[in-house]
């Protein structure tokens, strides 16, 4: 579930909790736009936990001597906590 996702059944919940004062046999409106706040809520915590583990991510690319003839290009994904990021290029 992406973050509009999440936003739209938080505000659908919302509306469902608050703003409808329908009765229907066997069904309380109230309770199920609780439930789709909470539902929104959740996928929107997962969805950002994810984000933040893909931006500490790291791709690095070299080339290094093979055994025998020439360079390979090797890339590489390297996992990095809280690295910051390189600093802006210095223009003279």
């Amino acid at each position: 579930m992406g973050i509009g996702a999440s936003i739209f059944l938080i505000a659908l919940g919302a509306i469902l909790a608050f703003a409808v004062e329908a009765d229907i046999s066997g069904l309380d409106i109230g309770v199920i736009g609780w439930i789709l706040m909470l539902a929104g809520f959740a996928g929107l915590v997962i969805t950002l936990v994810f984000w933040s583990n893909r931006r500490r991510t790291v791709v690095t690319r070299s080339q290094q001597p093979a055994a025998g003839a020439g360079y390979t290009t090797e890339y590489r994904e390297v996992r990095r906590d809280d690295v910051p990021p390189p600093p802006p290029p210095a223009y003279s």
